[in-house]
């Protein structure tokens, strides 16, 4: 007899940081990791319909990027910014453009989509 197939597999190693349809397209949501024993303020952003999560650090000075709390879009959606120097990142690769990183990008953080949530996993290497 062959064993029954389940339709649930265990969630993954990493942790819910909110449901499939919560987040609107050009909206952010910060959270955090543990990365190894420490924490890593990290956030997702919904651009182009895609999700995409990056540790909320410049690669030009190591500070938060958002410019308000949990906002980290320019005035016209196009760019993730950074208040501190200017530092414009394009939102679904991390890549910075324009500033003293360019050249740079923002550690991604990796998600995973399962049963309905989005996981955040761990980034490797940790920045």
């Amino acid at each position: 007899m062959k064993p029954e197939a389940h339709d649930h597999a265990p969630p993954p190693t990493g942790t819910r940081i909110l449901g499939v349809g919560e987040l609107a397209e050009g909206t952010s949501h910060k959270f955090v990791l543990d990365g190894a024993g420490r924490e890593l303020e990290c956030f997702v952003v919904r651009y182009a319909g895609r999700l995409h999560a990056f540790v909320n650090e410049c690669r030009h000075v190591p500070m938060t990027m958002d410019w308000v709390e949990n906002q980290f879009f320019t005035e016209d959606g196009a760019y993730l910014l950074c208040p501190t120097h200017g530092a414009m990142y394009l939102p679904d690769s991390g890549e910075c453009i324009a500033g003293p990183a360019c050249g740079k990008s923002l550690f991604r953080v990796p998600l995973v989509e399962r049963d309905g949530a989005v996981w955040a996993l761990c980034p490797d290497p940790l920045p």
